[in-house]
């Protein structure tokens, strides 16, 4: 195996095994993840996202973390406070309820995106300058229903003036 792809492996099995601890850590608390937000003035995406190490932990919220799930060991939360390497496992797809994210992406995504540039114009939302939040609802025959709020910076393409390019290019 190359030593790039035993390098990646690696890094992936030291993720696998940092959110097995976090999560067993989360579970013996007691706490969900809408507690643990609302503690820490997050939302419950985020921080979930912070147990999954796709978002790392800002070092002022340390210490009232390690009072909500005291089961975090000190190393942990050092590690949660890296960067992380984000993505995913394309596996996480054969998961039904991943694939309903994805199928309704799928389904609803041009809509989505025609909408978008209907009402801001050619440009897309930001995931990085991104909010989201996850509850439920009751429907109108009593049903329990999902809601998932995406907020994002709207970033619009831009015509790309030479004159406007502060950085040196190549031929120069």
């Amino acid at each position: 195996m190359p030593a790039a792809k035993r390098q990646r492996t690696s890094l992936a099995d030291e993720k696998c095994t940092l959110v097995a601890r976090l999560l067993a850590a989360k579970e013996a608390s007691g706490k969900t993840f809408d507690q643990i937000a609302e503690a820490l003035g997050l939302t419950n995406t985020n921080t979930a996202n912070l147990f999954y190490h796709q978002a790392p932990l800002k070092s002022d919220k340390v210490a009232k973390l390690s009072q909500l799930v005291p089961g975090i060991s000190k190393e942990d939360l050092a590690a949660m406070q890296s960067v992380p390497m984000r993505g995913f496992d394309p596996a996480i797809l054969q998961d039904p309820g991943v694939y309903r994210f994805y199928e309704a992406v799928t389904q609803y995504g041009e809509a989505m995106k025609a909408i978008v540039n209907e009402q801001c114009g050619d440009g897309i939302m930001s995931a990085i300058d991104f909010f989201m939040d996850v509850g439920t609802t009751t429907g109108k025959k009593g049903e329990k229903r999902v809601v998932i709020t995406m907020n994002g910076k709207y970033l619009p393409y831009l015509e790309q003036h030479a004159a406007d390019n502060t950085a040196r290019g190549p031929r120069d």
